[in-house]
């Protein structure tokens, strides 16, 4: 996609119907603008002038994040599981299973001998959705009260760009199952994060307000949750 250079930053511009001007800064430093279709480019280019300091603070961030590691499911492999690393152990077995020991802090993963890296992925990943399906009932009763808005429902997805996103029009909240890898209060933090979208939609002062007066400290939470890169082409923050 073609960049256009505003205010001294390459920004990929895109244009859309929608109300006012929004900004992203993505991973590797990559800037997006979304625009009004008959915004002026001189009031988009005085958009992205005002708002170079929060560009390249998050820019900085993003040079600072650790890499997620690149998994081969063998055993001696480092995973993790709300926020602790387990140590992968691999067994054979007719009956494809997965067993989480705390006091060992080890996974164990139980398949064939002839499964391949792909089929042993695909078990620890319907693992982590069983986890996180049985954890968010109880999240939802915890937080909706907090908050004053109640999800009509919820889903888990695992998303490439996102930690977790809200139709407001139906009141649904996605998840990424990723998340159950993050320590459970950035879940948390994103299960306040959506939830708030059904106050507002926008992330304005009275968006982060809220989230001051629903989740004080949500700001520890967001910063270790995007300590990791998701991927590369990941945005700053749930949506």
């Amino acid at each position: 996609m073609a960049l256009t250079q505003l205010a001294g930053i390459e920004v990929d511009l895109v244009r859309k119907r929608m109300r006012s001007l929004r900004l992203t800064v993505y991973a590797a430093g990559r800037v997006r603008v979304s625009a009004p279709l008959h915004t002026p480019l001189a009031a988009v280019e005085e958009f992205v002038r005002t708002r170079r300091a929060w560009i390249e603070k998050h820019q900085q961030q993003f040079a600072a994040r650790t890499p997620a590691p690149q998994l081969q499911f063998e055993a001696g492999e480092t995973h993790f599981y709300q926020g602790q690393a387990y140590t992968l152990a691999v067994h054979p077995a007719d009956r494809p299973r997965v067993e989480l020991h705390p006091e060992t802090r080890e996974l164990h993963l139980y398949v064939p001998t002839e499964a391949t890296p792909d089929q042993r992925a695909a078990l620890l990943t319907a693992w982590y959705r069983q986890q996180l399906r049985a954890l968010m009932p109880q999240l939802l009763a915890k937080w909706e009260p907090v908050v004053g808005r109640q999800a009509a429902s919820w889903g888990i997805r695992q998303m490439r760009t996102r930690w977790g996103t809200c139709n407001i029009g139906a009141r649904r909240i996605w998840l990424n199952l990723e998340l159950m890898k993050r320590p459970l209060l950035c879940l948390e933090y994103v299960v306040v994060h959506e939830l708030n979208h059904l106050h507002e939609r926008l992330h304005n002062a009275r968006f982060w307000g809220l989230m001051d007066q629903f989740m004080p400290d949500w700001r520890t939470h967001k910063a270790e949750l995007n300590r990791i890169h998701l991927t590369p082409g990941a945005p700053p923050d749930a949506d």
